[in-house]
Formats: structure tokens, C-alpha cells, sequence
């Protein structure tokens, strides 16, 4: 438990630093800009992500709406052995805003996943707005950990699969009810921005669930956690990220809280249990090639109980990186801005770090994947891409890895 409040208290202290710097960054400011409130909207962030995206006004009215369709087939094969061909029509999304007044704002996001057989609401939160600096939001909302939670849409991705790490270490689309406070402002070339929500947050099923290990994305099936807090206790999400219009953007982020029911009518149950994760991300463009590379980073660390066997981990990690080449890029047919791109991605997630106790030898249950690409886009709105994924899974002894190769196509299209 030391480990765990200790890394509590240097959170807050952080938080404190990073709040007491922003505002007297802000004094720092020239007058003019003080007066005028200078809007930054148009610096885009991964924390804009939410709401860059093309949508459709209708008429006059304040609504707009957007969505976006992804299909696609799957060939895959396990240690030499075929599944066959598969279909699937894996995510219809729909958004809708409208500008309730000056300075309100709203933003919903539903998904259906695989037909109907999910359906979940992403987003649906009210935005107010004080200053470039200074906005509320409140409803549901993604928990800006990392930057592909926020940043998640088909149609931006080359790759069908998203990021081991992000939707089988961490829980992607990970959104949940709350409120907090967002900003940024820009100086030459230098853009900052900030998030900071208090949410429901994770449960028990975390280390208690159908795949015996600790597994984050278990709490994504219990849908209470957007009418109450299993622990009671606030899940805090906070990010920083920072850009340079030549270099490319850098982000820290960190999400922590109480995960368990500690507590029952006054009566103690357990220790308070706590998670703490930590990421990195980072994007950025070669403009002499126009090389896109992105990539994230993510460590977590979970208070385990003692009496749980050593396949349920305390610490966990895992990243992934894109790295995106343009090819061609020229009308083709009645495509006035189609573009070929070659891509590849490399996985890595560790459930269960560390050693056996016993033996001192090392823990498995671990994943290696590396995915080329081969992406066609008529428009920046639609993606047509093929994926040869080869992927290599050690069990939790360390056994020869489990060897699976797949070939994936599809596409994903914004409207």
C-alpha cells in the first residue's frame, strides 16, 4: 500500500504544480490578448478529436449531424490452422452537436457494434465555454488516457484492428460518466492544452473476470458504471499535451482511483484498493516525406490482493507505433486528392510483469504483433485497407508462442 499512496501524493503534487504554472502563465500574457480572449480552437490537439470531425448542418438549425461505417473480412489462421473467411460489419456510429447558445455546446456519439449486437453511447456531453483556457464539460466523456481513446475513429486509422494495447491492455472507447475542465492557448509555434475529469471509474471484475487475469477491459461490461461509482470514490483522468507546429505533439496523461467495494454500510470489507495508469503518446510528420509516425505507451500498476495467485499481475505495459508513408498522391478517376499509402505497425502488450516468485523466472502472458499495410483513400474521409497481421502470444509460463496470422479488408468511411 506505501507503493500506492506514494505515487498518489506525487500525482497531486503534479496537479498542483501544473495549475499553479498554467495561471501564472496567464498573467504573463499580453494585455491585448487578455482583452480579447483569443480563440485557439483552430490549433488542433488529439484532444480536439471529439469534435474534428465532418458533420452536417441542417438548414438553419443548430443541429448537425455525422457518423461514421466500417466493414470488413477476415482470413486468419492459428498455428497453421484456418478458421476461413469472415465478414463483418464491425461499427456504425452516429454523431450529433448543436450550439445550444453563446459559449453551450453539445456533443453526442452512439455506436452500434457488430449489427446490433452493442449498442453503447460513447459521448454525450455539454460544453461551456469561459475561456480558451477555461472550459466545463459534463455528461459522459472519454478519459483522456493516452491519446487513441479520444482519437479512436475507423476512418483515421490505416490498420482494421485498433492497438492491442489499446482495446486489450487498456479499455479503448473507454468513456464513462462525469465532469471537469479542459483549455489550451497557443504562443508562435508552441501550443499547450489540458484536460482534468472526475468519473465513475473501475470494479472488482478488473482482477474477477472470465479471463483470469487482471484485465481492464472487463469493466466495460458493466453498464451501472454510468448510474453509480462501484468504490465510491472518484476515478481522476488528467492530460497535458504539448505541440509544436514543426516538431509534432507529446502528451502524458494519468488515470487513477479506488477500484473496489471497500466499504458496505459502514462496514469495512477491505483494504481501499488502488490502480494508477500512466501513458505516453506522441505523434509527428516528416514534411520533407510526408511520414506520419504515432505512437503510444502505457504503464499500469493495480493493488492486487495477496491471496490471489501471481497470474493476476500488479504491473502491466504495452505500446504501439504507426508508421505511415504516402506514396501516391493525385486525381484518380474523379478523386481530385486520392492518395496510396503504405504503412506498418508494431504491437506489444505485457498483462503480467515481473517474475515467479518461486523460480524467479519470468512471467509470460505476453504479445508481440507486426502489421503492414496497404491503404487506399479516393478522399480524406475514406479508407480502403489491407492488413497482413503475424502476431506471437506466450502463455503465462512462457511456453512457445502461440503463432496467428491474418489477412484483413475493409473500409471505413466517414458521412
Amino acid at each position: 500500500m506505501k507503493i500506492f499512496s506514494y505515487y498518489e501524493h506525487k500525482i497531486i503534487l503534479l496537479s498542483l504544480i501544473f495549475f499553479v504554472g498554467l495561471n501564472l502563465q496567464a498573467q504573463k500574457l499580453d494585455s491585448p490578448i487578455l482583452r480579447t480572449a483569443k480563440d485557439t480552437s483552430r490549433e488542433k490537439m488529439s484532444m480536439d478529436a471529439v469534435y474534428n470531425r465532418p458533420f452536417l448542418k441542417m438548414g438553419n438549425s443548430p443541429l448537425a449531424v455525422g457518423g461514421y461505417l466500417e466493414a470488413n473480412s477476415l482470413y486468419t489462421s492459428e498455428n497453421g490452422i484456418s478458421e476461413g473467411l469472415s465478414f463483418e460489419a464491425r461499427l456504425f456510429t452516429i454523431f450529433m452537436s448543436a450550439s445550444i447558445t453563446k459559449r453551450i455546446k453539445f456533443l453526442s456519439e452512439l455506436e452500434f457494434e457488430n449489427g446490433t449486437k452493442e449498442i453503447a453511447i460513447e459521448f454525450a456531453a455539454m460544453d461551456v465555454s469561459f475561456h480558451p483556457m477555461l472550459n466545463f464539460r459534463g455528461g459522459v466523456m472519454m478519459n483522456p488516457i493516452g491519446a487513441f481513446n479520444q482519437n479512436h475513429d475507423g476512418p483515421i486509422w490505416e490498420f482494421v484492428e485498433r492497438p492491442t494495447m489499446a482495446n486489450q491492455l487498456l479499455p479503448a472507447t473507454w468513456s464513462n460518466a462525469g465532469f471537469g475542465l479542459y483549455g489550451k492557448t497557443n504562443k508562435g509555434n508552441w501550443i499547450i492544452g489540458y484536460e482534468a475529469y472526475l468519473t465513475n471509474g473501475f470494479d472488482n471484475s478488473i482482477i474477477d473476470n472470465e479471463e483470469g487475469k487482471t484485465f481492464l477491459l472487463a469493466t466495460k461490461d458493466n453498464p451501472d458504471r454510468f448510474a453509480s461509482n462501484n468504490s465510491g470514490n472518484p476515478l481522476l483522468t488528467g492530460k497535458i499535451a504539448i505541440k509544436n507546429r514543426n516538431v509534432g505533439e507529446l502528451g502524458l496523461s494519468y488515470m487513477g482511483g479506488i477500484y473496489n467495494n471497500f466499504e458496505d454500510g459502514g462496514l469495512t470489507l477491505d483494504n481501499k484498493r488502488r490502480l494508477h495508469v500512466f501513458a505516453l503518446d506522441f505523434n509527428t510528420t516528416i514534411n520533407t516525406m510526408g511520414t506520419y509516425i504515432v505512437g503510444e505507451y502505457t504503464f499500469i500498476m493495480v493493488d492486487v490482493p495477496l491471496t490471489y495467485t501471481q497470474q493476476y499481475g500488479n504491473k502491466q505495459q504495452g505500446f504501439f507505433i504507426d508508421l505511415v508513408q504516402p506514396i501516391i498522391r493525385r486525381k484518380i478517376l474523379d478523386w481530385e486528392k486520392a492518395s496510396l499509402n503504405i504503412a506498418a505497425r508494431l504491437d506489444y502488450v505485457d498483462w503480467n510483469l515481473g517474475t515467479f516468485k518461486e523460480t524467479n523466472t519470468n512471467i509470460g502472458d505476453d504479445l508481440w504483433a507486426i502489421t503492414p499495410s496497404i491503404g487506399f483513400r479516393p478522399s480524406s474521409q475514406t479508407v480502403f485497407r489491407l492488413n497482413y497481421r503475424y502476431q506471437w502470444q506466450k502463455d503465462i509460463l512462457s511456453n512457445p508462442p502461440t503463432r496467428t496470422a491474418a489477412w484483413l479488408f475493409g473500409f471505413s468511411t466517414y458521412f
